[in-house]
Parts: structure tokens; C-alpha cells; sequence
């Protein structure tokens, strides 16, 4: 067996999506794309397969893993990684698929039965984001995402600091102490402000912290940890082992939250969450992204003893009449209960791509931009 051709669509939202095929007839999918960047990340998608894939078993996953990324002088970085990723994605599918078995079996079977899963929050004001909260609840969550901030200048108000306080508490006195909460910083908050918002959030016991501080300032974690009781997690803006290695040796997060869509597919990924529980750090995939990245989180989740929560932004709650989950043939595949997913069984990714429905939306014109944010003063703020 050997890889004899691809295809990628880019399709709405702002996914885009890989079919390998090969010379039996089996096929993978697999999601490369880094969000703002589409285009980019498909050039590279392109190279890598037209320079090296083609011809190739594609069953010696290791191997092509370790030449895309070895191969050549420059490596690393969200684009190439992304690339790697969703290619590395579908040579796992089609490994499942000629072993008939799914991806978690390869990967040394089940750790668990099931996956908590988070639903994100949004509301500027606390009445607005306290009735989404009460809106997931009812849906079945029981981990529920929020921002911490939309914006934050480098040192600010106490009013803007009083706002965030008052969002989260109206969270808070809505879910009651059974419901986790974890609350996103997303990079948008400077070290000062850091320090100083998480003192006042931390009275409504959030599960954790995510991205305090951006990866260029991780050196400055272990003096935010000086503020907060609060777990630290950060890493979807981490792309391999050797990305993660600061976190994980200097003890500077709680929870890492690798991206399979960016930090080298299952291959790499894997290999991360096992460096992760060697320092008895905990894992929660990364996922603002499709199915078929999805798919790939959840192989990864059942098989990874150190996950114990999975992002996404798919409503997998509600399948029927879902645009985001159109492109499956079966919608209900991920089979959503009191916050839970269950684990996949079919060979390979466990799910099955409507091709037909990916062609026809691949079609529509699409150029999906991260939106640029500024401060009232003119400056540009962190999105």
C-alpha cells in the first residue's frame, strides 16, 4: 500500500480538511489548519506531501513523522506544525482503518469510558454571561468556558478588574460549587494585571487559569503562581515536546492544553501528554476547531491517562440541525450525555466524512481573519 494522491477544502467556518488516498482504496482524514492562516497552512500541506508523502506506506507513521519534521533546516513553528499535524491525522486513519480498529486501540487501548467536555460561556455583562451559563447547565455541562477579559491595557482600572469580578461571580451563584469553571485569560492580560485579576477571581474557585500569560513571558508563571491558588494551564500556542519542555521541567503550569491540530498530530501529542504525567501534570486538549479535529481529541483523550477534560466549540450537544456537525454522515456519532462524550468504535478517527457535503461547501468563497482589536488610545491589544 502506498499514498498515491490528497485532496484539501477549505470549508466554513474556517476549517480546512485533508483526504489522503492510497492504493487500496483506504482514505484519511485529517484537519491542518491554523485559524487566520488557511491558505498558508495549505501551501505547506501541499509541499510536504508533493516533496516527500507521495509513494510513500503510509502505515510508517513514525518515520514520516520524524522526516516532515527533521527533514529539512527549518522546523517547528504554527504553520509547518500544523501541517504535520492534520497529514499525521490522516495516516492515522487509515492505520485504524486497515487494522479495523480504532486509533485508541493503537495506541495502547482504552484508559477510560468516557471524557468530560467544555462548553464555552460568552456575555459582556454579568446578567448576559450568568443566562449562558444557565443555558449550558441545562444542556447537560458540567465544565463551562469563559473569558476572563475582551480587553485589558497593560496596567488598568480597578473598574475593569471589578467587571471581570462580577461576571464570574454571577457564573458562580448560577452553577452553584458543582460546576467547573475555567476561566481564559487567552494572553490578553499583562504580568501586573495577572497577578492582580487573579487574586480577585479566585474567591469563586475557577478549575483553572488559562494562557495568564503569553508564551514569550512563561519565564514569569512561577511569580504569578506567588498570587493565586488557582491551577495554571497554558499550551495551545506550543507546537511540539520540545515546546513544551519550559512548562513541564520548571514545574510553571498545573494543566497543558496541546492543540493535535497544531502540536504534531496524534504522534506528537502523544508524546507530550506522556512527558506531562511523568511530572504528574494533567492534560485537556485544545480544540476551536471541526470534526474531524475533534475526532482526533477524543482518540487521543480515551487513551491518555493524565486527560480528564476536552475542549470544543462543535455544540455536540445539540447534532441534530448543527451546521458544524453537518459534515459527518452520522452527527450523533460523538454521543453526548450529562457533559460526557463517549469514546469512538468505528476503525480509524471512528468517524465518517459526508465528502459530498465537504465538496459543496469547499466551494464557497472563504477568507476567515483573525479580527485585529484596539485599545482606545489607537494601540493594537492582544486578541
Amino acid at each position: 500500500m502506498h499514498v498515491t494522491g490528497y485532496e484539501l477544502y477549505e470549508v466554513p467556518p474556517r476549517w480546512v480538511f485533508l483526504k489522503i488516498e492510497t492504493s487500496t482504496g483506504l482514505i484519511g482524514w485529517g484537519e491542518p489548519v491554523v485559524e487566520g492562516y488557511a491558505k498558508t497552512t495549505m501551501a505547506a500541506v501541499e509541499e510536504l506531501i508533493d516533496n516527500y508523502l507521495i509513494g510513500k506506506d503510509p502505515l510508517e507513521i513514525e518515520r514520516h513523522w520524524q522526516a516532515m519534521y527533521r527533514g529539512r533546516h527549518f522546523r517547528g513553528g504554527p504553520i509547518l506544525m500544523s501541517a504535520i499535524s492534520g497529514i499525521d491525522q490522516a495516516l492515522w486513519d487509515i492505520k485504524g482503518k486497515h487494522y479495523n480498529a480504532p486509533i485508541y486501540d493503537l495506541l495502547g487501548g482504552r484508559a477510560r469510558d468516557r471524557i468530560k467536555v467544555y462548553d464555552w460561556i460568552g456575555g459582556e455583562t454579568p446578567s448576559e454571561i450568568r443566562s449562558s451559563a444557565a443555558d449550558a447547565i441545562e444542556n447537560g455541562y458540567t465544565i463551562l468556558k469563559m473569558a476572563a477579559v475582551s480587553q485589558m491595557n497593560w496596567i488598568d482600572s480597578p473598574e475593569v478588574v471589578e467587571v471581570a469580578r462580577q461576571r464570574l461571580a454571577a457564573v458562580r451563584d448560577e452553577v452553584g460549587p458543582g460546576v467547573d469553571i475555567a476561566v481564559d485569560f487567552r494572553g490578553r492580560v499583562r504580568k501586573a494585571m495577572t497577578k492582580w485579576l487573579a487574586s480577585e477571581l479566585d474567591p469563586y474557585d475557577p478549575m483553572l487559569y488559562e494562557e495568564p500569560l503569553l508564551p514569550e513571558h512563561f519565564d514569569m508563571l512561577a511569580e504569578v503562581r506567588n498570587y493565586t491558588k488557582t491551577p495554571l494551564a497554558s499550551g495551545e500556542r506550543l507546537y511540539s515536546r520540545w515546546d513544551f519542555k519550559q512548562l513541564l521541567e520548571r514545574d510553571l503550569v498545573d494543566v497543558i492544553q496541546p492543540d493535535p491540530s497544531h502540536a504534531g498530530g496524534i504522534t506528537e501529542t502523544k508524546k507530550i501528554a506522556n512527558a506531562a504525567e511523568a511530572v504528574d501534570v494533567g492534560v485537556a486538549l485544545h480544540c476551536p476547531l471541526g470534526p474531524i479535529a475533534f475526532a482526533t481529541g477524543i482518540q487521543l483523550d480515551t487513551a491518555i491517562p493524565n486527560a480528564f477534560a476536552q475542549a470544543q466549540y462543535l455544540e455536540v450537544h445539540e447534532p441534530t440541525d448543527n451546521d458544524l456537525l453537518n459534515y459527518l454522515r452520522d452527527p450523533t456519532v460523538f454521543g453526548f450525555e450529562n457533559g460526557y462524550v463517549t469514546p469512538l468504535e468505528e476503525p480509524g478517527l471512528g468517524i465518517e466524512i459526508d465528502e459530498e457535503y465537504v465538496q459543496e461547501q469547499s466551494e464557497l468563497q472563504i477568507n476567515w481573519q483573525t479580527p485585529i482589536w484596539y485599545h482606545e488610545d489607537g494601540s493594537v491589544g492582544e486578541w
